[in-house]
């Protein structure tokens, strides 16, 4: 793609570039890397190890590993199979090179071939470019939210809020994913949604400093398709406004607990950033509501 190849992490000099790419990532220390042998181990023991080389050079990273879905503990082990993926990252000089969406994809079609039909990870729920990548373009779901997930703060993009997370599913073989991942299916966007009946739970108002605020009081709304507001902009709010960012983090959990407890998921992401005034939602159904 764009020059760019991607292939298995096999050996031990692209397991240090590997170690090398990952502090090249800001806001990442040695407590935060994967080491080389660890790697190795993950990439010759069943775990998918994929690089994104551009002149010999790794520029992408993703990793994962066998693990097993927590969802159904009765079921034995070998019928709960799946995979975590525990590090996504694209060097900053690639970060619009649709590497993330490649290496994604790839990795895909390497754990089709094993027989595993789930990847799982945990993401940010104000990274609205995260969202728009694994919800929009690749298919994910999302039924579950994590408080303080037990990701290192340092690592975090916003070090100073909770390290919440959204537990994304991933089921790879389903026409859902084939339909996004494949670009079979043109996705639906905000207005349609909004004809549909959906709902805004949060709309967000905007400071003169043009920083987009949550409201102070939220009703849920009763309706079978509802849209949750995020920042559309999550750097610039962690770098100008790092207690506004605590704030977002601390409202959009209690809509997300509260519409998943009552049977929502996440089925689609719109990001508005090409508008004079760039908004982002996620779009969240129940019952039998499946537009997206």
């Amino acid at each position: 793609m764009n020059g760019i190849l991607l292939r298995p992490v096999v050996s031990p000099e692209d397991a240090v570039q590997a170690e090398d790419l990952q502090r090249a990532i800001s806001a990442r220390t040695e407590l935060d890397i994967v080491p080389s042998h660890l790697i190795l181990t993950l990439a010759h023991n069943g775990g998918v190890v994929l690089g994104g080389f551009d002149k010999g050079q790794m520029v992408g990273l993703l990793i994962d590993f066998l693990a097993s879905d927590e969802e159904t503990p009765e079921r034995v082990v070998m019928a709960r199979l799946k995979h975590w993926s525990h590090l996504l990252v694209v060097h900053p000089d690639y970060a619009h090179r649709d590497l993330g969406f490649a290496l994604r994809c790839a990795q895909r079609d390497l754990v089709i071939r094993q027989g595993v039909r789930l990847i799982s990870w945990a993401e940010d729920p104000l990274d609205a470019r995260l969202a728009f990548l694994s919800i929009r373009r690749l298919g994910a779901i999302s039924r579950k939210y994590l408080r303080e997930a037990g990701v290192s703060s340092v690592a975090s993009p916003q070090p100073e809020a909770p390290s919440d997370r959204l537990l994304m599913d991933w089921w790879i073989a389903s026409r859902r994913v084939a339909a996004r991942a494949d670009g079979i299916r043109k996705p639906l966007d905000l207005v349609h949604f909004l004809e549909a009946g959906a709902r805004v739970a949060n709309p967000a108002t905007l400071r003169e400093d043009r920083l987009p605020v949550p409201p102070q009081d939220v009703v849920l709304p009763d309706a079978n398709l509802v849209l949750i507001e995020v920042p559309p902009d999550l750097d610039t709010l962690t770098s100008r406004e790092p207690d506004l960012c605590r704030h977002w983090s601390l409202h959009t959990r209690g809509i997300f607990e509260s519409l998943f407890h009552a049977g929502y998921l996440v089925m689609d992401f719109v990001l508005l950033s090409e508008e004079r005034i760039p908004r982002a939602f996620y779009l969240l159904s129940r019952g039998d509501a499946t537009l997206g």
